[in-house]
């Protein structure tokens, strides 16, 4: 499905990353997969990650979405290296521990608008510079999550980040659709990733969701990278500004 395609993924922090479930369904349509790290301690977990079999189909390169030099160092050398771009995945969050504890109220005005910048904006800043290497059309795709249309108890101001990522996939896809670049969100279930485990109780979030979900189960890394494949390729081509949810169902409960 993704053969001979460029795919760049942002946000593989270790194996247990929805971006890493992503990376390996890219790798298993046999896709060119390019990866991101912010810093050192993410270069080597990432380094270790594509030891061996997979250490030809992937390239990696440094950014930091809070700095928009950062973003452009990139994209200069993705289009010096590659030339040309087909998808983008976006798995990239971000919030302060202590404005995922205790009350929503609470949370501090630099908490909020760090969650923002990094959960939210920089989908737009990331797609500004992608459009430009994408002379064939392509694929954006985000990682949404239900927080943002209900609360969920410690979610907080990711909840809020993520109604705003939603928000700028629509406006995104309007924008862009004109070059055919399609730009959609998967709303993925509650996955055990080190970002998950700062939320609090998130044990409790995977059990109500295996109780009440009508697959009456939690999803998998695969199924979501799977979904992520499905929208990066041509099987798509008419889907664009749509949150996808890929949570076993739990979605559509009332109760």
């Amino acid at each position: 499905m993704l053969r001979n395609k460029n795919i760049l993924i942002m946000g593989v922090r270790n194996k247990w990353s929805i971006a890493w479930g992503i990376t390996m369904s890219c790798l298993e349509q046999d896709a060119n997969v390019i990866l991101t790290y912010r810093g050192e301690r993410e270069k080597e977990a990432i380094e270790k990650l594509i030891e061996g079999d997979y250490a030809s189909k992937i390239r990696i390169y440094p950014c930091d979405v809070s700095s928009d030099d950062e973003i452009k160092a990139l994209f200069d050398q993705v289009a010096k290296d590659y030339g040309i771009l087909h998808g983008l995945v976006h798995s990239v969050a971000f919030a302060n521990t202590e404005d995922l504890r205790g009350a929503f109220i609470d949370t501090s005005r630099e908490g909020f608008l760090l969650a923002m910048n990094i959960s939210a904006y920089s989908l737009v800043a990331v797609s500004r510079f992608a459009r430009e290497l994408m002379k064939e059309g392509g694929s954006i795709v985000t990682l949404t999550y239900n927080g943002a249309n209900r609360v969920v108890p410690g979610y907080n101001v990711m909840g809020v980040a993520k109604a705003a990522l939603e928000s700028c996939v629509r406006y995104l896809a309007a924008d862009l659709g004109p070059q055919n670049i399609r730009v959609n969100a998967i709303s993925a279930g509650p996955v055990k990733t080190v970002s998950a485990m700062g939320i609090q109780n998130f044990g409790s979030v995977l059990e109500v969701v295996e109780q009440r979900a009508p697959l009456k189960r939690n999803v998998t890394q695969k199924e979501i990278g799977d979904t992520a494949v499905c929208l990066l390729s041509e099987y798509t081509a008419g889907t664009t500004g749509q949150i996808i949810y890929v949570d076993s169902g739990f979605s559509i409960m009332g109760m």
